[in-house]
């Protein structure tokens, strides 16, 4: 037989919507001849559904809009579709075997995830039962998602007559998940010997993004069939001999698939927000670089908007740069000086800071007269403004509340520094639009005469390694210091990454590509005395 595996992209709440792209992939799985069709964990509400969980009336719109998908499918196929499910009090993430025009059997998710980006705690309950149905004389079980990270469930399936383990995902992306699909899925076919067919989401939704990448694997943990990441369509495997075999495609490269996160993340949270396109303050340095660049791989050249902000301490090769770079790209290109605009407020203030001398007040004066031109062109032509700070500024704090944090999303807020250099080699090997200054330059935010940002922090490479260290492997300052790094620069950077949880509460949302972002799967109190210690 064959079986149909659909990479969807739902989007969260959009339930008619989403029950209409199944349709529409089983109709497409009838044409190739396949006689199950597997979709992703919750694809009929989208994932995560959040707070969304909490609501009765959610609920009773999804029972709705499942049974009028298994209404509208066509009788040639059968179908496992993800959605929420409330009986009585008790709410599941469930999946159900449509067939015939109705719902032939259900799966309660039994593993919820409570860790990282993970709430399921908060709005589900724990499934006890296996769910096995027959389909062309196969017998397949049924897991979601996290029911294969522990022991239990897909033994249970076995032991209830499975032949074949079905596992629909909604499996979010970071650097070099895969392997760890990988490591999981075997552990679980070590223990109920039962070959897989793995089927993941794709696409953004808000910080997360869904790569797809499915796969299938046989008893032994071969990997059978692997399909494209972040490729949204419909895929077919032939099962023979309890084996489903398809194509294999290669992983990407880290680079090449961190870029492609951030280009899908970017183009989803526009177009499923419904905004007409983004803007973006270009500086001629390599962060605003790489995000512009970001852009327009995910929206277009006609939807993307820049704007160089210059003041008197721009240097004219970011003027040549930055126009260069627009031009590379094609983006409709405006240059808007806020010299003016930033004596006005020194001459207002001029009284309160009595001739005090020049300091960060200053800087910060600067980057929030930026902030406020491109949130006032936002409000009047309606495009999304994108924040161009990357991970290392976020942990330290070298970045301004109401100025380069002003917007909508941060592209690049899980994006360490020295990625966003790998990153942009990486794009102009696919064609050569970034300059080649703007990545050699020593990187500046030009807020005063002669600024480099080594001036106030450590040199990238150092700063990101005990970053990754302390914020994304929760090692203690000690055992960095015994790891090889100088207690000076390891002090540094923790009292930097401490000190600045306030700002990073403020931030907007932006791409998770790491194990542990700036956002939900890292909460910090804002207020707290808490120091570790050396």
């Amino acid at each position: 037989m064959k079986i149909a595996i659909a990479q969807m992209n739902p989007v969260v709440g959009d339930l008619d919507g989403n029950a209409g792209r199944i349709v529409v992939l089983a109709r497409k799985a009838v044409e190739a001849g396949a006689e199950l069709l597997v979709t992703p964990e919750l694809a009929l509400c989208g994932y995560p559904p959040e707070d969304l969980a909490l609501r009765s009336d959610f609920y009773a719109e999804c029972a709705r809009a499942l049974a009028a998908l298994a209404a509208a499918l066509p009788a040639e196929i059968c179908v496992l579709a993800g959605h929420p499910l409330m009986e009585g009090e008790n709410r599941y993430n469930a999946a159900s075997v449509l067939r015939d025009g109705g719902i032939v059997a259900t799966y309660r998710k039994q593993k919820l995830p409570n860790h990282s980006v993970f709430d399921e705690l908060r709005t589900f309950q724990a499934g006890t039962e296996a769910c096995v149905f027959a389909c062309a004389g196969v017998h397949f079980g049924v897991n979601l998602c996290a029911d294969i990270w522990e022991p239990g469930p897909a033994t249970q399936a076995r032991e209830a007559g499975a032949q074949v383990l079905l596992v629909a995902n909604a499996s979010p992306f970071h650097m070099n998940k895969q392997q760890e699909r990988f490591d999981v899925a075997r552990a679980r076919i070590a223990e109920c010997g039962l070959p897989l067919v793995y089927v993941n989401m794709v696409g953004g939704q808000d910080e997360l993004v869904f790569d797809g990448t499915s796969f299938c694997m046989d008893a032994a943990g071969t990997v059978t069939a692997q399909f494209p990441a972040f490729d949204e369509g419909l895929h077919i495997v032939e099962l023979a001999d309890g084996v489903a075999r398809g194509e294999i495609t290669p992983l990407p490269a880290c680079e090449a698939s961190v870029y492609k996160a951030l280009e899908v993340g970017v183009h989803d949270y526009v177009v499923k927000n419904g905004f007409p396109g983004a803007i973006l303050g270009l500086s001629g340095g390599i962060d605003s670089a790489l995000t512009l660049t970001v852009a327009v791989d995910a929206l277009g050249a006609e939807r993307v908007r820049a704007v160089m902000m210059p003041s008197e301490f721009t240097a004219g090769i970011s003027l040549e740069d930055a126009q260069r770079l627009a031009d590379n790209l094609g983006v409709k290109y405006d240059v808007q000086p806020i010299k003016r605009m930033y004596d006005v407020f020194l001459e207002e203030l001029a009284d309160e800071f009595d001739d005090l001398p020049f300091d960060q007040t200053e800087e910060n004066i600067q980057a929030r007269v930026r902030g406020v031109l491109l949130m006032a062109l936002s409000n009047k032509f309606g495009p999304l403004v994108l924040t161009t700070g990357n991970k290392s500024e976020m942990a330290s704090g070298y970045a301004t509340l109401y100025g380069d944090m002003a917007g909508g999303f941060a592209v690049l807020k899980d994006v360490a520094k020295t990625l966003v250099w790998r990153l942009s080699r990486y794009r102009n090997t696919v064609s050569p639009v970034i300059p080649e200054r703007i990545i050699t330059r020593p990187p500046s935010a030009e807020l005063r005469a002669d600024q480099c940002d080594q001036d106030s922090l450590p040199p990238y490479d150092i700063l990101d390694a005990i970053m990754e260290r302390y914020v994304e492997q929760d090692m203690a300052p000690r055992d960095i210091v015994a790891a090889g790094f100088a207690e000076a620069d390891v002090r540094h950077v923790v009292r930097l990454i401490d000190r600045s949880e306030y700002k990073r509460r403020q931030a907007p949302p932006g791409i998770r590509i790491t194990p542990r972002g700036f956002g939900r799967d890292r909460r910090y109190p804002i207020t707290n005395r808490y120091k570790a210690p050396f």
